[in-house]
């Protein structure tokens, strides 16, 4: 009987320690933790310089542009150059001021430089002083004759013009003194047309006189048809001998 139990106690023995043995080897062992790469550093920023021989230029003048760069895989350089290299330099001829630029793209971003060449205008020759008229020259284009009708020493409308113009011409040159000749055509007397080319004159006078030249610088003569400036015998030749012609007073 008690080897019986004894058996009993063995058999169960064994089979706890089986089980527990079996427990034991059901456990898995946690694998161990893996350690994260560390992330990769970020890429260099680009850098670029730019720079000018001269800054002050003539026009069409040769300025060099110099340029360098770092962690850069594209340059650009404008206006007009384009692509370029890493480092190097290139002439220019600005013909007006200008602003150059360089753009050094890389895989780290971008970057950009800049320089100003600043083109001087061209020298503007002096215009040449106008020549400077005689007073000769001045009055022959400034005092003009005043024109009468037939047997008339009225003032007309086309006389008015001339004389207003003669007498600002005088006006402003006081040193100026005139002779007013009266003319007639070849029509009438001698006696007749001294006579009406004297009011000729003297109507003339009177109108510059009411315009602001003293009666003292003209002096008046009456030439009557004696001194005609055309000899033709028709109206277009008459009217151009009808006349209140002016004479410089020497």
């Amino acid at each position: 009987m008690q080897s019986r139990v004894a058996r009993n106690l063995a058999l169960w023995f064994g089979l706890f320690c089986l089980l527990l043995f079996a427990g034991a080897c059901a456990k898995k062992v946690a694998a161990p933790s893996q350690v994260p790469a560390p992330p990769a550093p970020p890429a260099a920023q680009p850098t670029v310089t730019l720079n000018a021989s001269a800054t002050f230029a003539k026009p069409g003048e040769t300025v060099r542009l110099t340029w360098s760069s770092t962690n850069a895989t594209d340059l650009n350089l404008a206006p007009g150059i384009g692509k370029v290299a890493p480092e190097g330099s290139t002439p220019v001829k600005p013909t007006e001021s200008t602003t150059y630029t360089i753009t050094a793209t890389g895989p780290g971003g971008t970057a950009e430089a800049t320089v100003r060449v600043t083109v001087s205008a061209p020298a503007v020759a002096p215009a040449a002083p106008e020549p400077v008229q005689s007073i000769d020259e001045l009055f022959r284009s400034h005092v003009f004759d005043a024109y009468f009708d037939t047997d008339k020493s009225d003032i007309r409308a086309d006389a008015r013009e001339a004389l207003s113009k003669t007498a600002e011409f005088l006006r402003s040159y006081p040193q100026v003194k005139v002779i007013l000749e009266g003319h007639c055509d070849e029509r009438g007397s001698t006696e007749y047309n001294i006579g009406l080319g004297e009011r000729r004159a003297l109507a003339s006078k009177n109108f510059l006189v009411s315009l602001g030249v003293g009666a003292d610088r003209i002096e008046t003569v009456s030439f009557g048809k004696e001194r005609p400036f055309c000899t033709e015998h028709d109206e277009s030749c008459w009217q151009q001998n009808r006349r209140g012609h002016f004479v410089k007073s020497q």
